[in-house]
């Protein structure tokens, strides 16, 4: 009887015992991770379905919908000129109208005026050879022009009292590259002791390297002449460079008076 007994009892722990291979037997982590997987796996699932559904739902909505009729847009009707045949009143700056520039214009008329009680001593434009003779090598000077292209020419001079003498150039080319030939050329040997001797200064609103005034460190003085000291400016906008000379014979010339000279060209330009 004591043997019987003890039996069941044995079984009943046999059974509660996890078997080997079954999912209890592997422990509690792994089964919960399983589990979880299981879960979002449903739940997207269930996601997409309803996605699929919603966009069924409102694609049979628009299909039965009449098209709603796009806005109409606006100006659409613009009257554009009749092209008409050219005359004699057809100019270049009739045909370019919307390209026009004021500097296509007339490039004498973009010229500072002399001041009150200055005397103009000459205005309008000027020939290449001319403005040549004006530099140490006229021959090169020549050549270095036609090669960049100088388009045009203009310059207005004057003298105030017996002492002081200017004469404002604008050099208009056809680019801007031969535009930057000229004045990069020009400004590069200003500081040496023959010329202007020192470093100038910039004009202001201009970047340093596109727009610079000098005055002579030194007054040219020679035995039964007057001291003559002069000054001057160098500056580029687009395709045009502004070349300003001023020469007093009393040697007296400072920085503000070529700088105002050179900040109201670059204003009518």
């Amino acid at each position: 009887m004591e043997h019987e007994q003890t039996i069941p009892e044995q079984r009943k722990e046999e059974d509660n015992a996890p078997e080997q291979g079954t999912p209890d037997a592997a422990g509690p982590g792994p089964r919960a991770r399983r589990r979880g997987g299981r879960t979002v796996l449903l739940i997207a699932g269930a996601v997409v379905l309803g996605v699929l559904a919603g966009a069924v739902t409102g694609y049979a909505v628009q299909y039965d919908r009449e098209p709603t009729p796009l806005a109409p847009l606006a100006q659409a009707g613009l009257a554009y000129p009749k092209a008409l045949a050219p005359d004699d009143a057809t100019t270049n700056k009739t045909i370019n109208a919307n390209r026009w520039h004021k500097t296509d214009d007339d490039l004498a008329k973009l010229l500072i005026e002399a001041p009150g009680g200055a005397k103009v001593e000459g205005t309008g434009y000027d020939t290449v050879d001319f403005v040549s003779t004006a530099f140490e090598e006229p021959d090169y000077m020549l050549r270095n022009l036609v090669r960049t292209k100088v388009r045009r020419l203009a310059s207005v001079s004057w003298s105030e009292g017996d002492s002081t003498f200017v004469v404002v150039q604008l050099l208009q080319f056809n680019d801007r590259d031969g535009a930057d030939d000229y004045q990069v050329g020009q400004s590069g040997y200003m500081p040496e002791k023959k010329f202007a001797g020192n470093s100038g200064a910039a004009i202001p609103g201009l970047p340093s390297d596109l727009g610079h005034v000098w005055v002579d460190s030194e007054a040219d003085e020679k035995p039964g002449y007057l001291p003559m000291r002069g000054a001057r400016a160098i500056a580029r906008r687009g395709d045009i460079v502004l070349d300003i000379h001023l020469v007093n014979n009393r040697g007296k010339v400072s920085e503000s008076d070529i700088m105002d000279l050179a900040k109201r060209q670059l204003e009518r330009l």
